[in-house]
């Protein structure tokens, strides 16, 4: 089970919409006149875009009449007014996150750690794999394990009982812990801003199968990970979180498989915490992210 966090009384409102004056006034005013008190604050203007991004973090004071529901409820007459899109999140609720993994454990392992010691605020609703290597890592936390093996054949049809499983658990994140499988254009448009894949490169960089080794061919002075939204274009999608190691010569390829490993793991826990809390924001091809 996720580690309590101290999040009582704690909402998260996020905020996109085309760039307009008045939108931080119009929001503060109205959570300060319904007895809110903003705890933290974070706006973007994207002037390229002409889009606005905006995070804000409040807490209810003891002596407000109103509660989150009716708070909730009333926000729609600021919402309609500046055209935003919206919600608001109830920090004390942990996210419900499906995990998918093949035969590689350290994305796994890692992220079960920080689950366990409650540094990722999640409720991990399954682990799914096309492969069984790794049952016994998730069942030794009493985590449900479910086995979809994929062949060119079938591929529809488990990607079908994927999105079953995403459903019945309620789960609102799939993490690509190592998941060595190419997911279908439906799947990924279906997952859309729903699905953080670790790719085991500093985009862009060696594509295709050992990585490590084509960059030890190639005499790489810097390796990295790069976790982003999952696309129907393989491995291009918004970049959330990169992780870097500098390398010299004195590498041998196994050694730059470790220090890969090590990349992999900061950069796709870091993704997933920032998910979680709200932070990451799609802006087109890009991310805004308030850290």
């Amino acid at each position: 089970m996720s580690k309590k966090i101290n999040n009582a009384n704690r909402f998260i409102l996020t905020i996109s919409c085309s760039a307009a004056p008045g939108i931080v006034a119009g929001v503060t005013s109205y959570l300060a006149g319904r007895g809110c008190d903003i705890v933290e604050s974070a706006q973007f203007d994207d002037e390229n875009t002409d889009k606005f991004f905006m995070r804000l973090v409040f807490k209810i004071l003891e002596n407000s009449t109103h509660a989150i529901e009716e708070i909730t409820s009333g926000f729609s007459d600021v919402s309609e007014k500046f055209n935003l899109n919206w919600a608001i999140h109830d920090s004390s609720r942990p996210t419900k996150v499906l995990l998918m993994v093949s035969k590689f454990d350290h994305c796994l392992d890692d992220l079960l750690y920080r689950y366990r010691k409650g540094e990722l605020f999640i409720e991990i609703t399954a682990v799914v794999s096309n492969h069984l290597d790794l049952r016994s890592m998730a069942e030794r936390e009493g985590i449900r394990y479910v086995y979809l093996p994929v062949t060119r054949e079938n591929k529809a049809e488990q990607e079908a009982e994927l999105l079953n499983i995403v459903n019945e658990t309620g789960s609102e994140l799939v993490v690509l812990a190592r998941y060595m499988q190419i997911l279908s254009n439906n799947l990924c448009s279906q997952l859309h801003g729903k699905a953080i894949n670790i790719h085991h490169s500093f985009l862009p960089g060696f594509k295709g199968a050992q990585p490590y080794h084509q960059a030890f061919e190639r005499g790489v002075k810097l390796i990295g990970a790069t976790a982003h939204y999952v696309t129907s274009d393989l491995d291009e999608g918004p970049i959330i979180e990169q992780s870097v190691q500098p390398v010299s010569h004195t590498y041998s390829s196994d050694e730059l498989v470790t220090v890969g490993r090590d990349t992999e793991t900061m950069a796709l826990a870091r993704a997933v915490k920032l998910h979680v809390e709200h932070r990451i924001f799609l802006d087109g091809n890009k991310t805004v992210i308030f850290k």
